[in-house]
């Protein structure tokens, strides 16, 4: 069952057909100004070459869309783009229609959060302590903590499984804890859309799982940057497929994982297993060099 399903009914999906727009232009979801977050032939150079070009992309509320590409395709970027962390050289990023550039950082950070690649650090804090840095945007500068920020942090700790572990020295976690603590972090903020760069890198088979499925079933629209083709099938329920900073590919799960999509974006061979049944998802398996061609192996 998609994430998605597990919280509402989805709507039809979108074609992965190019858009009317530019020449090869591929939209992913609506392309029109309205509720939720949306990029518009989004673009962002640097170093004289285009990181992002042209990409759109706007989420059904309450879907988890995954982000999938090489490194180096512009997947972090696009990120801290839709988070108005980096402004677009063209196009535009809005928020219920409103462009990011005319909102403040406060307001946008009340809405939004965005939960970058970590660094390991050995900061001198509490667990409770990291995730109430998540109220900040709610509070005027050195004001205390409120009796909303506190149920906000309670709840957060609580809803990420980290209740007992509030009062502990953040460094003392394991990595999957610490990525934990980040989205709790997140999620006291109260936004209604969450940005996620990688979060599961460096955990452990038990760990991605476990906080995958904690993200596909918060009430909010994600969307998440992951390597791992199999847990993009498994937890999205829409992908977003990046090669050079372009949309190269846009739909569900199933629309999108072929073979051959596998061969052009990744220069890799796989078997791509269609799922058995609706609720299920198609299961990559990649392929040796001796092996012989996916069509030979029954």
């Amino acid at each position: 069952m998609s994430a998605a399903e597990s919280r509402a009914e989805p709507s039809a999906g979108s074609s992965t057909e190019p858009s009317a727009g530019l020449p090869g232009e591929l939209s992913a979801g609506p392309a029109e100004g309205g509720a939720g977050l949306s990029a518009d032939r989004v673009s962002r150079a640097a170093g004289g070459r285009l990181i992002v070009d042209g990409v759109t992309l706007a989420p059904r509320p309450g879907t988890v869309v995954g982000l999938l590409g090489p490194n180096g395709s512009g997947k972090s970027t696009l990120l801290r783009l839709l988070a108005g962390v980096l402004a677009p050289t063209a196009g535009a990023v809005t928020l219920d229609g409103e462009p990011l550039r005319d909102l403040g950082r406060r307001a946008v950070a009340r809405r939004l959060a965005l939960v970058e690649q970590q660094a390991d650090t050995q900061v001198d804090l509490t667990v409770r302590d990291v995730v109430r840095l998540g109220r900040v945007p709610h509070r005027r500068a050195w004001a205390p903590s409120t009796t909303e920020d506190e149920r906000a942090v309670a709840e957060a700790l609580a809803r990420t499984g980290l209740s007992g572990r509030a009062d502990q020295p953040w460094h003392t976690l394991s990595g999957g804890e610490r990525q934990r603590s980040h989205i709790a972090r997140a999620l006291a903020q109260s936004p209604r859309e969450l940005l996620l760069d990688e979060p599961t890198n460096h955990l452990d088979i038990h760990h991605q799982l476990d906080l995958l499925a904690l993200v596909a079933a918060l009430p909010v629209t994600t969307v998440i940057a992951l390597h791992d083709l199999n847990l993009a099938a498994m937890f999205c329920d829409e992908i977003l497929v990046l090669k050079e900073g372009r949309a190269h590919a846009h739909g569900t799960p199933v629309e999108v994982i072929t073979e051959p999509l596998i061969a052009e974006v990744y220069g890799v061979r796989a078997r791509v297993t269609p799922p058995a049944a609706p609720q299920d998802h198609p299961t990559v398996t990649f392929l040796r060099p001796s092996d012989p061609p996916p069509a030979l192996l029954g």
